[in-house]
């Protein structure tokens, strides 16, 4: 490998391909070669991982990566830069090169790649926005390094009833454990900046917190932070009996916003959650009807007995596509009882005792995902019982959607809409990210090979 680019040698560079550093993009070019080198090295990045790099300038973190790892995806804002990179590195196939705004950057293209790591010398002025689009959850990262100005570190780490705690304190927190490792002066930098940087690990929190629903949990800090200095009592939807939680959160009915720690503001969230299986990831004592290769019914017994003994029974897959053609995926909760953490349907779930498909269809589109509708879904497959069914006699469906979803917290992780060419890569290339049925209904639906 080579050298290690020189201040000197990237000065050079940015007047070579004309780019005169602005102040408003953030435009700050790390150039000493020793801080770049220690800052990749944070990232213990190794061969089996791919890392994406956003705001890369001329590369002067980038190239200490090269050869080491798997895949380099490298965003770049500034299509001059851009076009420099994609030159110096057009002989290494295992870098790709993005013309593209970090903060707007389909980050659902990432998914297949994992393992997946994420490093960014961020620019000052979007550097937030960045960090919401490409680490908010769902993400496909193990590991983050970001480095930004310093002040902004301070609040992603900040704690409670400090100045800097806030809205982006806990939805950073939320889903990483952030560590603030060292200052980065202004004399690294060309030109140099009137404040400190700093470098910080992002780590992701993984299991600790309860399941709760992230889409209120966002609302609920967005309207306890709208004036921090009022008591949180005034900040609440109507409706929500702030004394009754607060003794629950054993708080003072007078408490702030920024005077609650995480874990109170998840059972705040957990709290006001009207939704009857907040903390259901399966029912145990659902009854299910036990069947025969042919689907008779022969019998019934409970689902944990079913599972355990492996009997055939019944369950229903719904593929539900938007009006762009994406298609609705749930990454499965870590409560759930079989295949926690994967990816799976838009919809899936057993069939009640005395229930037919179709019924079973639109009850798991309005329990799983909120979703009514009259209209039956299209049923497009069937399976019979084998292992990667579960020993499950399946019918897959399709319909459309083309509003917002809500989901138990408790049984679905995340769900996020994706591209059908985008599921098709992650799905050959990972598949153990998914659940076995679904590998099977997505190559029976076929949606790739035909019109939708």
């Amino acid at each position: 490998m080579n050298a290690a680019m020189t201040g000197r040698e990237i000065k050079a560079t940015l007047e070579r391909v004309g780019v005169l550093p602005s102040k408003s993009l953030g435009q700050n070019f790390l150039i000493d070669p020793n801080m770049a080198r220690w800052i990749v090295d944070q990232l213990e990045a190794g061969p089996d991982d791919a890392v994406v790099e956003v705001g890369p300038g001329t590369g002067s973190l980038s190239e200490h990566l090269i050869g080491k790892v798997r895949r380099l995806i490298l965003i770049e804002f500034d299509a001059r830069l851009a076009a420099e990179l994609a030159e110096r590195f057009r002989a290494d196939a295992t870098v790709e090169v993005h013309c593209a705004d970090g903060a707007k950057w389909d980050a659902r293209r990432l998914f297949q790649h994992r393992p997946l790591k994420f490093l960014g010398n961020l620019p000052y002025s979007s550097g937030g926005a960045i960090l919401k689009n490409l680490l908010g959850r769902p993400h496909p990262f193990e590991r983050a390094v970001v480095m930004l100005q310093k002040e902004v570190i301070d609040r992603l780490a900040a704690v409670p009833g400090t100045k800097d705690y806030g809205i982006l304190s806990l939805r950073t927190q939320v889903d990483w454990v952030v560590d603030p490792l060292r200052k980065v002066p202004p004399e690294a930098f060309y030109p140099r900046p009137r404040i400190d940087s700093c470098v910080a690990i992002l780590r992701p929190r993984g299991t600790g917190l309860p399941a709760f629903d992230h889409r209120l949990f966002d609302e609920l800090i967005r309207r306890g932070f709208a004036q921090r200095r009022k008591q949180l009592k005034k900040q609440l939807p109507e409706g929500v009996d702030w004394e009754e939680i607060a003794t629950h959160l054993k708080v003072p009915v007078t408490s702030r916003a920024e005077e609650l720690d995480l874990a109170r503001w998840v059972e705040l969230t957990r709290f006001c959650d009207p939704h009857p299986l907040k903390d259901l990831p399966q029912k145990s004592e659902e009854i299910f009807d036990v069947v025969d290769a042919n689907d008779q019914v022969v019998s019934q017994a409970t689902r944990g007995e079913v599972h355990a003994k492996k009997w055939m029974h019944r369950a229903v897959h719904v593929f539900v596509l938007n009006k762009h053609g994406d298609l609705l995926l749930q990454q499965r909760s870590q409560l759930k009882d079989s295949q926690p953490g994967v990816w799976d349907s838009s919809v899936s779930g057993h069939l009640d005792a005395g229930e037919d498909y179709a019924a079973a269809a639109l009850r798991e589109l309005n329990e799983e995902m909120g979703i009514r509708t009259d209209e039956p879904p299209k049923e497009i497959a069937r399976f019979t019982p084998c292992e990667a069914t579960g020993h499950e006699h399946v019918r897959l469906y399709l319909t459309h959607h083309h509003g917002a979803v809500r989901f138990p917290a408790a049984e679905i992780e995340a769900a996020t809409w994706f591209p059908l060419a985008e599921i098709a890569a992650w799905l050959a290339r990972r598949p153990e990210d998914f659940a076995p049925s679904f590998a099977k209904c997505w190559k029976a639906a076929n949606l790739t090979g035909s019109p939708l």
